[in-house]
Formats: C-alpha cells, sequence, structure tokens
C-alpha cells in the first residue's frame, strides 16, 4: 500500500495527486474542450471508464503541439458500503468482482490510433476503492434514468480506499508485455486465454480477454496474423 486517502470522489482523488506533481491548473478550458489538468504543453486527463472517448480531445491537444496523457484508476478490488439516510453504516462487504490489468483492452478500443503517438502516455493505476451506498424505503431511480428497474438504494461517491503501483504505457515493448511468454512466438486466441490463466495471481475474468487484447494489438499493428488453422487465427509479433 502507497497511501490511503479518504475522498469523496475517485475522480477528485488523482486530480489533485496529479495536478501537484505536474504543477498544472485544473478545469482548464483549451481547443474548445475542458481538460482536467493542463501544464505546460501538456493535457492530463483522469477517465475512470469509456477512455475511447477522449480521442477528440486528445487528437485536438495534439494539432496545437500538445502532449497528451490520460491516467486511469484501474480498479482491482472494491467494497461497498451502505448507509441509511441519515448516515448510519448498514453493512459493509466486498465486490465478488476483481479486475486486472487486462481489462484495460476494453477501455481502449477506440484509442488505437493514438497510442503509440510519441506525445501520449497512459497511466493505469491499481486501486482498491470504497463505493458509498444509501438505502432508501422507497425504491429509486438514477438520475440519468440508467436502472431498468428501480432499486432501494443510490450510489453516493467512490473513495479511493488504497493505491497501489502505476504502470505506464507509451510504447510498443509496454503492450506487447502483456503477452506473456508462454504464448509466444505464435498464438491464437486459445493459447493467449490459456497463458494468461496460468498466472495465479490473476482473476479468473483475465483469460476471458484474449480475443479483444488481439483485436486492439492487430489495430495498432503490434501483431500480425500468420495463419488459420483448424479455424483458428494464429499470430506473432510484428517486426
Amino acid at each position: 500500500m502507497i497511501n490511503t486517502y479518504n475522498e469523496s470522489s475517485l475522480h477528485k482523488t488523482f486530480k489533485t495527486l496529479y495536478s501537484q506533481e505536474y504543477h498544472g491548473q485544473t478545469e482548464v478550458e483549451l481547443f474548445g474542450h475542458i481538460y482536467d489538468i493542463a501544464a505546460k504543453n501538456l493535457v492530463i486527463e483522469i477517465q475512470t471508464q469509456n477512455l475511447s472517448k477522449l480521442l477528440s480531445k486528445a487528437l485536438d491537444a495534439f494539432e496545437h503541439g500538445y502532449k497528451v496523457k490520460i491516467v486511469y484508476p484501474l480498479v482491482e478490488h472494491k467494497w461497498i458500503e451502505t448507509s441509511d439516510e441519515n448516515g448510519n453504516l448498514l453493512s459493509k462487504r466486498k465486490s465478488p468482482i476483481t479486475k486486472s490489468i487486462y481489462d484495460l483492452f476494453d477501455e481502449i478500443t477506440g484509442l488505437y490510433p493514438i497510442l503509440l503517438n510519441k506525445n501520449f502516455s497512459l497511466d493505469v493505476i491499481k486501486v482498491h476503492t470504497i463505493e458509498k451506498r444509501i438505502k432508501y424505503d422507497e425504491l429509486k431511480q438514477t438520475q440519468n434514468k440508467s436502472r431498468r428497474f428501480r432499486k432501494n438504494w443510490l450510489k453516493n461517491g467512490k473513495e479511493v480506499k488504497e493505491i497501489f503501483d502505476t504502470r505506464t504505457f507509451s510504447t510498443k515493448k509496454d503492450y506487447l508485455n502483456l503477452i506473456p511468454k508462454a504464448a509466444l512466438p505464435e498464438f491464437c486466441a486459445k493459447d493467449l486465454s490459456k497463458a494468461i490463466k496460468e498466472d495465479k495471481t490473476l482473476p479468473a475474468s483475465a483469460s476471458k480477454k484474449a480475443h479483444i487484447i488481439i483485436w486492439v494489438l492487430r489495430h495498432m499493428e503490434l501483431i500480425e496474423e500468420t495463419e488459420i488453422k483448424n479455424r483458428s487465427h494464429y499470430y506473432k509479433i510484428k517486426k
């Protein structure tokens, strides 16, 4: 554990940390966009999901000579605290959902055109969080009407419980290092899934990311197809 924070917002926590580290201003309007942080020739966006929607902001920043850093807090584990309307804690439990570095690929499908841009970097920060919920006597709909069915609770923020390591991606090697050595030199999705599954430090869900990993790496032109054998497509690292 590096530290423990009691911020009311996951996004706010990292915006504060990065603005201090890079001596930047927050909520800055540039090129028709509002950026989380702007420092000298650098803009930083903190994004907890849907990283792909930042493509246009990144492209506009590049056009004006800025570097771009996206910060992605990857919630490895989450605890859920439920309180009543008066703030009394009713329950606290650990969510069964566990994420890994391979969940990153779900988030960057729309960013592949810029992932290897010399002015781009991506910080993936492994965190544990506490999701706050308020329980009500009546059923509630969310403000954005996203629920299919009403429930008797609403989210009331997400706190950073622990911050662990940061992994920065900016080069071909950074992304290719995510391919397990056991899958090389030539692999299909099944081989990749099996190699990831052999790493017992990862959750079972990690091995299910093989197809999206291959999709992203192909679009980044980091791997290339070699053959189709027994209806499986095989790939190798592109030289």
